[in-house]
């Protein structure tokens, strides 16, 4: 089966992790520091605060910014749902924004200015699919709002700009991600004290952790305010950090792919909508294909699967999910909701080839004329 996503482990990750287990220290520690700097360094930051996960990253910005009950942060529908969460997580109430439009599926400033209210303290920006977000026109907007300006930069690592925009950047390391440390995440702030609070706030808002207290040789510490247990541990920052040195490279695959996805597709499928211009700086975290409207989506991702090829969905919108449907009634989005229709994720990851984005292409062809009248079909 061509999978959506795939993570490419091996000898060196093992072999990190064999280091970690020979060395006896496997909780939060030197590797863990060093992988802070690596992916700040990649990032033209001073520091980063590596995390458990991409949510953890999210619910500790807020959590450190002083978002909290009678707040309102405007989200993104389309994202993963802990976008969303995370501003409950803190008491803040989630405004669902929708998207430009369906070929640039990014939050509309027209629709954030719209949503904004004497309540609105922060908007979270994703950058779905790993195309950044117009980080002008964004900053402006909360200048003129006096809001706080958070990325969800969970699809786009090491891409150039990305964690620049506003006050905090969160990333994450998922299993799918274009690098992986299996569960994890991490944080950029260019605000120093920020950077403290939220490193603090980690790990119970302790001043020191347990590998300080062993080479200070002093056991006492103290709790400062409040926090959580967020923590990376020394075996997933010793695979991140072989990651970290392999990621540029796998951008770059992943671009390359994208651009033949699109040549393809454009000749075989050209009633097929490729969101974003080609050029648009971009980590390719996915290929989004936005089907003709009158495609029976179901029975074509049955077809790919008998052929191979897995695809799925980028996302349900989350104010349609049952949790906030019922927190939120009423709601509606309707580009967003067009948009997450028609949406079909191809498989793209630094193991495909060429050959590979032809066959998938070519299956596409064959399930679109097979499930779509003839009018709609172009190909």
């Amino acid at each position: 089966m061509l999978l959506v996503s795939e993570p490419a482990l091996g000898a060196e990750e093992k072999e990190a992790l064999a280091a970690v287990i020979d060395s006896g220290w496997i909780t939060m520690g030197d590797r863990v520091r060093e992988f802070e700097q690596t992916f700040a360094r990649m990032h033209d930051a001073d520091d980063s605060i590596a995390v458990g996960s991409c949510t953890a990253a999210l619910h500790l910005i807020l959590h450190a910014l002083g978002i909290g009950p009678g707040d309102e942060v405007l989200v993104p529908s389309l994202t993963f749902v802990a976008t969303a969460n995370a501003a409950l997580y803190v008491g803040a109430r989630p405004v669902f924004v929708d998207v430009e439009s369906t070929a640039v599926p990014l939050m509309s400033l027209a629709d954030a200015h719209a949503k904004c209210t004497s309540r609105t303290k922060a908007v979270i920006l994703m950058h779905f699919a790993g195309y950044l977000a117009d980080r002008e026109a964004w900053q402006a907007f909360a200048r003129r709002k006096n809001l706080l300006l958070i990325e969800d930069a969970a699809h786009a690592p090491g891409v150039e700009g990305v964690g620049t925009f506003g006050d905090a950047a969160a990333f994450s390391f998922y299993g799918n991600k274009n690098m992986t440390t299996a569960e994890g995440g991490a944080i950029i702030t260019r605000n120093r004290a920020l950077n403290e609070t939220i490193r603090r706030a980690r790990s119970h808002g302790m001043t020191s952790n347990t590998r300080q207290r062993l080479i200070s040789r002093s056991p006492e510490y103290d709790v400062t305010l409040l926090g959580f247990n967020y923590r990376m541990d020394e075996l997933r920052a010793a695979v991140g950090l072989v990651q970290l040195r392999k990621l540029p490279a796998w951008n770059d695959i992943r671009r390359q792919l994208s651009l033949h996805y699109r040549q393809r597709l454009a000749e075989l499928c050209p009633s097929v909508l490729v969101p974003f211009d080609a050029s648009w700086v971009s980590a390719h975290h996915l290929l989004p294909a936005v089907l003709p409207a009158a495609t029976a989506r179901q029975p074509l991702i049955e077809q790919l699967s008998k052929h191979g090829i897995q695809t799925t969905i980028h996302y349900p919108p989350v104010h349609r999910l049952t949790f906030y449907n019922d927190l939120y009634p009423g709601t509606s989005l309707p580009t967003t909701e067009d948009f997450s229709r028609r949406e079909l994720t191809l498989p793209l990851h630094p193991a495909m080839t060429a050959a590979d984005v032809d066959h998938v292409a070519s299956r596409l062809a064959v399930g679109l004329r097979a499930g779509c009248p003839a009018e709609v079909v172009q190909a």
